[in-house]
């Protein structure tokens, strides 16, 4: 995992996201960016809820974060799938690094 993958998942914990449910949720953020690349930080927020994440409120450093990881990551290289694409590199048992 990247330093910045880390503080991506160090802030999702911040904002209240379980460790266990980090992966699904930054494959519906990627999937959500594959349907409108271009999105805003509002319309990711409409289009989590709408995907069942209502229960999550990130921020936009959290936002911008996330969208800086899926681009590193070659979002336009990446196509719509489940969640264990992110789980390689994702260890739920690890203790987060705090920066």
């Amino acid at each position: 995992m990247t330093v910045i993958d880390q503080k991506l998942v160090n802030k999702l914990i911040e904002n209240g996201v379980d460790i266990a449910l980090i992966p699904g949720f930054i494959r519906s953020l990627a999937n959500a960016f594959l349907i409108n690349p271009n999105m805003s930080y509002c319309q990711a927020r409409k289009r989590l809820k709408y995907l069942g994440w209502e229960d999550i409120e990130i921020d936009y450093h959290t936002f911008s974060l996330a969208v800086n990881v899926l681009e590193t990551k070659g979002l336009k290289r990446l196509k719509y799938k489940s969640a264990p694409w992110y789980l390689s590199s994702f260890n739920a048992g690890q203790s987060p690094v705090i920066y």
